[in-house]
């Protein structure tokens, strides 16, 4: 989606319309419409649109599903009735036991396809993600200290929020020059990512073996135990960068232009991609924080997304909505599995990562052959 302005004149009423060529005609790009809202026009994809409406749709049935499933189960005419506040006598099961869990599934999984996208078009590289470059790690050594340490449950996350950005410092304070290269950032988010996960195994050797256990919980990712306050803490940060997160949805437009041309058109490439970068590490600091590191949902939902909407860049809102289905799915495919055991969140999308990885080296062999 981009924004342009036009030209003072009379006032245009907000509606669709083919885009103006300099003749006064009108002249049709494939598969997009012009939105005119005032003196403001959108460019807007209409397959973006359809694949948004397909994934919210999704979303919804995967959250009354979550609602659904379990001991005891919920008929779906139940959870609707529940959530309408019609009264039903599984009240206390959906909102009490299961609702903060979906939503909070949710809202990471749109919290992780967001820094997923903003990380992975600055990098130009689908496989950067914060758990690639070393935001996750830094979050899980700090988090892995404050669990082996006796420190109170309450500051946990905290505790993980500021090794996530401490990471995110050395990241770029390895990756800034030559602009914030892509290969460089890419390279030095690697080695960031090894040196963090090493001394997690050193610190969990040495720990009592039970909160080194808890630790390793944590590191694996998982939601059980979670909810409102943590979901809280997820949305309150989306929302704070909402201004941010719609001029990174506009911005996005420019990462694929190399620096010369960047800077022909008026525009300010380093900048910009230290303002993407630094959005995309402070959500995924933020989000694992609160979760754990639930690892692939940041790598695999952008893609995924941008090959649904055959766009050159992974769309934003398309990428958010994927990952809240990836997570919710992941999620309620935890709880139900093994039932009554369940299992983490991040051991059910690392078994999504894991082919999808192996898909995209398949991918790359046959485009290189």
């Amino acid at each position: 989606m981009t924004t342009t302005q036009r030209p003072a004149g009379p006032p245009a009423q907000a509606g669709l319309s083919p885009t103006a060529s300099p003749g006064g005609g009108s002249a049709r790009l494939p598969g997009r419409s012009l939105l005119r809202i005032g003196p403001v026009s959108l460019v807007i994809r209409r397959r973006a649109v359809l694949v948004a409406a397909v994934l919210t749709v999704l979303l919804l049935l995967a959250v009354v599903l979550s609602l659904s499933l379990g001991t005891p189960y919920v008929a779906p005419a139940d959870v609707l009735r529940a959530l309408s506040g019609a009264g039903t006598p599984y009240d206390l099961v959906v909102f009490d036991l299961r609702l903060p869990r979906v939503v909070l599934a949710a809202t990471a999984g749109a919290a992780f396809g967001i820094a997923g996208t903003l990380i992975q078009s600055v990098a130009r590289n689908p496989l950067a993600s914060p758990d690639v470059i070393g935001i996750t790690q830094g979050a899980g050594l700090a988090a892995t200290v404050a669990l082996t340490s006796g420190m109170a449950a309450v500051l946990v996350a905290p505790t993980a929020l500021v090794g996530g950005l401490l990471a995110a410092v050395l990241l770029f304070a390895l990756g800034a020059r030559h602009g914030l290269a892509a290969q460089r950032f890419v390279l030095a988010g690697v080695a960031v990512a090894f040196g963090f996960r090493a001394l997690t195994e050193v610190v969990m050797l040495t720990a009592d073996p039970i909160d080194g256990l808890r630790a390793q919980i944590w590191l694996i990712g998982t939601l059980a135990g979670k909810g409102w306050t943590e979901a809280a803490w997820i949305a309150g940060t989306l929302l704070v960068l909402l201004p941010v997160l719609a001029w990174a949805g506009w911005a996005l437009n420019s990462t694929a232009l190399d620096d010369d041309t960047a800077r022909g058109v008026g525009l300010r490439p380093v900048a910009r991609r230290i303002g993407l970068a630094g959005t995309g590490v402070l959500v995924a600091a933020m989000v694992t924080a609160q979760v754990g590191a639930v690892d692939f949902v940041a790598l695999v939902a952008p893609q995924v997304a941008r090959r649904l909407v055959r766009a050159e860049r992974p769309p934003l809102v398309c990428a958010a909505l994927l990952g809240a289905l990836l997570l919710v799915l992941a999620d309620l495919a935890g709880r139900r599995l093994l039932a009554p055991t369940q299992l983490p969140a991040g051991v059910l999308t690392a078994a999504i990562g894991g082919p999808y990885l192996i898909f995209l080296l398949l991918r790359g062999r046959r485009r290189s052959s």
